[in-house]
């Protein structure tokens, strides 16, 4: 909603502190409290981006960067299309198979846990004292999955509990590094987020060289838009390189494995429509692949985690009747 209004009142020619402002004098509701907190400290005469930094929580890390960005080079409405495409990464999630994923993980993993506890007090010792009260010596795997039970109630409720960490995790997203010294790494890790994070830097850094930003400051925005540490490192070495006095294209080399992102600037440098028209294709592309790459793996992740629930589910219901199937046969021989 703020970056609709931002770019409304944009659009419309009008500054945009003090539009938000008289929006927030309309007292409307549905905008939240952390959008009123911003605007009062707009009213005490702070910028957009000191504002913005005061309410961390209103925006992802990565638009608030970008939102800075544009206004070091003055102009908002270059940033607010690749703000938009940040957001939208939310919507692509929601249509990959990460809903599996929640149902798996908050659903059918805590009631396979649940029945396998409930089985486990009140329906195991039951079915053992019937194998003992029929003279059978022993009543097989029901016997061994009461011995064994408090241990595999353990390793469910630690694998659980590791399922909600990682939930919990990713719905912070960003903010985790806080208090997550190893999250920067692991974004950097995931194939999807990285690419997600070249694109967003890409895109950043065209904007700011065809606004003709220094190439080192360029650099530098463009990779506090990402709001990753593993990548702002690697856009550090690419600003030594450029003050060592390598050009732009070799430079930036080491941003991506693979020298893919050295090669499309190189071509872009040549291209009369400015970084940002050469280089659109290659970001649709980083954008598609990183779909892709999340669908799969979320896919894959909730095949394995359904295939471990129906073994389990398997062997508890197999033991049970191979023990019915005992006391059967052992009805017989009477």
């Amino acid at each position: 909603a703020l970056l609709d209004l931002m770019e409304t009142s944009l659009r419309l020619g009008e500054p945009v502190e003090p539009a938000l402002i008289s929006i927030s004098l309309s007292r409307e509701q549905s905008l939240g409290v952390r959008f009123h907190l911003f605007v009062a400290w707009l009213e005490k005469g702070l910028r957009l981006d000191e504002a913005l930094a005061k309410v961390p929580r209103l925006l992802p890390p990565q638009i608030v960067a970008m939102l800075q960005a544009g206004q070091r080079i003055g102009d908002l409405r270059k940033i607010l299309p690749a703000c938009r495409q940040l957001l939208a990464d939310a919507v692509s999630e929601t249509r990959s198979a990460l809903n599996y994923l929640v149902v798996i993980t908050f659903v059918v993993s805590p009631a396979t846990m649940f029945v396998f506890s409930i089985l486990a007090i009140m329906v195991f010792p039951k079915l053992n004292e019937v194998a003992y009260g029929l003279g059978m010596d022993h009543s097989g795997g029901i016997h061994w999955l009461i011995r064994h039970s408090t241990l595999f109630v353990g390793t469910q409720i630690i694998f659980q509990l590791g399922m909600w960490l990682a939930a919990i995790i990713y719905v912070i997203g960003p903010h985790a590094h806080a208090w997550l010294p190893g999250y920067d790494q692991l974004s950097w890790r995931l194939p999807w987020r990285r690419k997600r994070m070249q694109r967003d830097f890409s895109i950043m850094l065209a904007t700011l060289l065809d606004a003709r930003m220094p190439e080192p400051e360029a650099i530098t925005l463009a990779a506090d838009c990402t709001a990753n540490r593993c990548f702002q490192q690697r856009a550090a070495a690419a600003v030594h390189d450029l003050r060592q006095g390598h050009p732009l294209t070799e430079a930036v080399q080491g941003m991506d494995d693979h020298g893919e992102f050295r090669w499309r600037l190189t071509n872009a440098a040549h291209s009369r429509n400015g970084f940002l028209a050469a280089l659109a294709g290659w970001h649709d592309a980083l954008n598609a692949k990183a779909f892709q790459q999340q669908q799969a793996a979320a896919q894959v992740i909730s095949t394995a985690l359904l295939l471990f629930n129906g073994a389990f589910v398997a062997a508890i219901v197999i033991t049970v009747f191979a023990f019915l199937i005992s006391i059967i046969n052992a009805g017989c021989l009477w």
